[in-house]
C-alpha cells in the first residue's frame, strides 16, 4: 500500500466526523394535533403540570412561562384567578437516555453489528467513537464505522375546558437530536407546537427547528 493511499485512508475519520457534525445542523419536530378550539376571545388559561414528578419546579415554570407568552399572542389570556379560568393547560415534556446510531465510512470490511447503510448498534454504552479497518496501517481491531447517540425528545400539550372538563385540544411535539439538553430542547419543540397553532384537527406536520447554539 502506498504512503498517498496510507495517508487518505488516515483522512477518513475527519471526513467522518465532517459529515456527522452536519447532522447538527437542524432537526425536525413531528407535530400531531387534535383540536377543537373556540376561537380566541380574551379566555383566561392557568398552565398546570401534566405529569406530578414536573408539578412545583422552577424549571417547569420557565417552560410554562414560554407556553403562556405563546398563548398569549395567540389571544388567550393568563387568568389572574385561577380558580376563575376558562382553559386548563396541561403541560409535560421528556427527553430519553438516547440510542446510538452508527455510520458506515466506506473503509474497510463490513461490521458485523451494521445494517445497511444507517441502523442501530447493539453496542450499547460506547463512548463517541470511529475508525476505519487497514490492517497494514493500524492492524486489526479497528471498525469503518462511526457512531453517536441519537436522543428522542417529546412535548405534550392538552387544553380543557375548566367549565365540565372536556378536551378541546390535544398536541404532541416529538423530535430527535444530537442533544438531551432540556433547555435547549423545550424551547424549539414550545416554538414548534406552536408553529401555526391550534392548527387542522388531526394534522399531522414537520417542523424545521434550528441548530443548538455553543458556548
Amino acid at each position: 500500500m502506498t504512503l498517498f493511499k496510507k495517508i487518505g485512508l488516515a483522512a477518513a475519520p475527519a471526513l467522518a466526523l465532517v459529515a456527522l457534525s452536519g447532522c447538527a445542523t437542524s432537526f425536525k419536530a413531528d407535530v400531531a394535533r387534535f383540536q377543537q378550539l373556540p376561537a380566541p376571545a380574551g379566555q383566561s388559561f392557568i398552565i398546570v403540570a401534566d405529569d406530578p414528578r414536573l408539578a412545583g419546579g422552577l424549571e417547569f415554570s420557565q417552560y410554562a412561562g414560554l407556553v403562556g407568552q405563546r398563548l398569549s399572542q395567540t389571544g388567550y389570556v393568563p387568568a389572574s384567578d385561577p380558580a376563575r379560568a376558562d382553559l386548563i393547560v396541561r403541560v409535560a415534556y421528556h427527553v430519553d437516555n438516547g440510542r446510538e446510531k452508527v455510520r458506515s465510512t466506506g473503509f474497510g470490511p463490513p461490521d458485523p453489528f451494521f445494517y445497511g447503510g444507517w441502523g442501530w448498534r447493539g453496542r450499547w454504552g460506547r463512548p463517541w467513537g470511529y475508525g476505519f479497518y487497514d490492517p497494514w496501517l493500524f492492524g486489526p481491531g479497528y471498525s469503518d464505522v462511526s457512531s453517536y447517540t441519537v436522543y428522542t425528545s417529546d412535548l405534550s400539550m392538552k387544553i380543557d375546558r375548566a367549565a365540565d372538563n372536556r378536551r378541546l385540544f390535544e398536541g404532541k411535539a416529538s423530535a430527535q437530536s444530537l442533544s438531551n439538553r432540556l433547555t435547549y430542547l423545550v424551547p424549539n419543540l414550545i416554538d414548534a407546537m406552536f408553529t401555526g397553532f391550534p392548527g387542522q384537527n388531526g394534522e399531522n406536520v414537520k417542523i424545521t427547528l434550528p441548530p443548538e447554539r455553543k458556548g
